[in-house]
C-alpha cells in the first residue's frame, strides 16, 4: 500500500513506529499533487520547500520525543481563507492575490504546535461565497470521482485533495453547508463543529455569526483527531469556548441511540437516488442498535431566505474593509489624475472582486439599509430563531437528526454559474445548522448510479460532536462507503 493511500492517523503511526519518515510521507503527497492536481486544481499555493523544511523539524521532534501526538508528521492542506505566516493567502480573490499573512490563524497555529505539516493552500469559492469552487479568481476545482463535475464549495479544494488522496486530511470553512456539501459530493468526511468551539481568529470572514472551521478527512477516527486538535477556547477570539472533550467514539453499536428523520428533508427537490441511499443509510443505523423514526420541522422552510439576507448582510460589512487603501487589490490611478476617494473605492472594489462576491454585498447592503432593514434583515433574525428553537425541541428528543447532506450529486461544470437561485437553493439541508450553530457532519452513504458519492447528514445539539463522530465510526465499520476512492485520477 502506498502512503498515500493511508488515512491521518494511520500514516502518523506509520511515521511513529518507523516505518517510514515524515519526509518520505511528505515528499509522496507532494508527488501526488505534482502528478494530479493538474487535473484537479485543489491547490492554489504547493508549499513543497517550507513543507520539506518542516519535515525536518518535525522529524528532529519525533526522534527526540517532544512530538508526540498521533497526527505529528502528517502533511495537511489549509482552505486559502485561513491565514499563515509567510504564505500567501487570497481567499480565491483577486482582491488578495499577493497578500502574504504576518501571523498563523489559531487552528494553524494548533496544528504546527503538535506537528503537523502543511503541503499547500486549497483553492475555495471567492471570499467562502459559492457552492462549487468555480468563483474562484484562480481556476475551478474539479471533482476527482468526474474532472467534468464540481467537487462542491466553498471547500472544494479542500475536499478536492482529500478525496484524490493528495492529503490524508485537510482544514476547510463551513457558513452555511462549506465543509459539508462539498464532503458529500467527493466522498469523504466533513465537520462543521458548533460555532465557539474552535476559534476564529486568522479566518478571513464572510458572516462571523456563521463561520466555523473544521476538517475533512477519509474517516470519523481521523476527523475526532483533527476536531481534538483544533478545539478549544481563545483569547484572541471572544465567540470561542472551550467545549468538553470528545468521549472515547466507543462501542461499534449504536444501542440506546435516538436518531430523527426531518420529513422536510426528504420532501421535494431531492433526487430519489440521493433519498434512496440515505434511507439505506438510516436502515443500517437500525441495524446498528438504533432506534430510527420520522419527525417534522416545519421552519426549517424559513432557512435559505434567512440565511442569505443574513449572510448576505454580515458579508456586506465584513468586505468593506477591503477598499484599495489599507491591503489588498488597488486600481491603477486614472491617466488624467481626475478622481475623489470615493472613484478609486468604486473602481477597487469593481475590479477586485468577483461576480458572486458583488452580488452578495448588493444583497446584503440593501437588507441593511434603514428603510428595508426591519422587511428583510430583522424579520430574517426572527426566522432565525425559530429554527433554532425547533432543533432545541427535535434535539430535546432524539440524540441526533439525520437527513441527506445535499439535494443532488455533484453537478456539471458551469452548469449553475449563471443561476444564483439554482445553486442556493444547494445548501438547503446545511443553511440551518449554521443558523442554529449546531454541529453537523457529512459522511458518504453510497453512490449514484453514476458512481458518484452521496453523503448523509447528521446533526446533534451543541458541543455534540462525540455523538455525530460514534455514530459516523460506527456506520463506517460497518460498510465501506468512506474507504471508496476516486478512479479517474488514477
Amino acid at each position: 500500500m502506498q502512503l498515500t493511500d493511508l488515512t491521518a492517523l494511520e500514516l502518523g503511526a506509520a511515521i511513529k513506529s518507523r516505518a517510514c519518515s515524515v519526509e518520505e510521507a511528505v515528499r509522496a503527497s507532494l508527488a501526488r499533487i505534482a502528478a494530479l492536481d493538474g487535473r484537479i486544481g485543489a491547490f492554489i499555493t504547493v508549499c513543497e520547500q517550507e513543507a520539506l523544511q518542516e519535515a525536518r523539524r518535525v522529524q528532529r521532534g519525533i526522534d527526540d520525543g517532544s512530538l508526540t501526538h498521533p497526527l505529528a508528521g502528517v502533511p495537511m492542506a489549509l482552505k486559502d481563507n485561513l491565514s499563515t505566516r509567510g504564505v500567501r493567502t487570497t481567499c480565491g480573490s483577486r482582491m488578495l492575490e499577493g497578500y502574504v499573512p504576518t501571523f498563523d490563524a489559531t487552528v494553524v497555529e494548533r496544528l504546527r504546535a503538535l506537528g503537523a505539516v502543511c503541503v499547500g493552500k486549497t483553492n475555495m469559492d471567492e471570499f467562502a461565497m459559492g457552492s462549487s469552487t468555480e468563483t474562484s479568481y484562480f481556476h475551478p476545482t474539479r471533482n476527482p470521482f468526474d474532472p467534468a463535475r464540481v467537487p462542491g464549495g466553498s471547500s472544494g479544494g479542500s475536499a478536492a485533495a482529500v478525496a484524490a488522496r493528495e492529503v490524508p486530511y485537510a482544514l476547510g470553512s463551513d457558513t452555511g453547508g462549506s465543509i459539508r456539501q462539498p464532503a458529500s459530493f467527493c466522498g469523504v468526511t466533513g465537520l462543521k463543529p458548533t460555532y465557539g468551539a474552535v476559534s476564529r481568529y486568522g479566518l478571513i470572514a464572510y458572516a462571523s455569526s456563521l463561520d466555523q472551521i473544521g476538517p475533512l478527512c477519509r474517516d470519523a477516527l481521523d476527523a475526532a483527531a483533527v476536531h481534538a486538535a483544533i478545539a478549544g477556547a481563545d483569547a484572541r477570539d471572544a465567540t470561542s469556548v472551550q467545549a468538553p472533550p470528545l468521549p472515547p467514539l466507543g462501542a461499534p453499536d449504536l444501542a440506546g441511540l435516538c436518531v430523527g428523520i426531518p420529513e422536510e428533508y426528504l420532501g421535494e427537490g431531492l433526487d430519489p437516488q440521493v433519498r434512496a441511499r440515505v434511507l439505506d443509510c438510516a436502515q443500517t443505523l437500525r441495524e446498528l442498535g438504533a432506534q430510527v423514526e420520522r419527525c417534522s420541522m416545519p421552519a426549517l422552510r424559513a432557512a435559505i431566505p434567512a440565511y442569505y439576507v443574513l449572510a448576505s448582510a454580515e458579508a456586506s460589512s465584513n468586505l468593506s474593509r477591503y477598499d484599495g487603501i489599507k491591503y489588498g487589490y488597488r486600481a491603477a490611478p486614472r491617466p488624467d489624475g481626475e478622481e475623489d476617494l470615493t472613484g478609486l473605492y468604486a473602481r477597487t472594489r469593481s475590479e477586485g472582486f468577483g461576480r458572486e462576491v458583488k452580488r452578495r454585498v448588493l444583497l446584503g447592503t440593501f437588507a441593511l439599509c434603514s428603510g428595508y432593514y426591519d422587511a428583510y434583515y430583522a424579520k430574517a433574525q426572527r426566522a432565525r430563531a425559530l429554527i433554532r428553537a425547533s432543533f432545541d425541541e427535535a434535539l430535546a428528543r432524539f440524540d441526533a437528526l439525520l437527513g441527506p447532506t445535499a439535494p443532488t450529486t455533484a453537478f456539471p461544470l458551469g452548469e449553475r454559474l449563471d443561476d444564483p437561485l439554482q445553486m442556493y437553493l444547494g445548501d438547503i439541508y446545511t443553511v440551518s445548522v449554521n443558523l442554529a450553530g449546531l454541529p453537523g457532519l457529512s459522511i458518504p452513504c453510497g453512490a449514484d448510479a453514476q458512481g458518484l458519492p452521496v453523503g448523509a447528514q447528521l446533526i446533534a445539539a451543541p458541543f455534540g460532536e462525540g455523538t455525530l463522530l460514534r455514530i459516523a465510526a460506527a456506520y463506517q465499520a460497518a460498510t465501506g462507503h468512506h474507504r471508496r476512492a476516486p478512479k479517474e485520477v488514477g
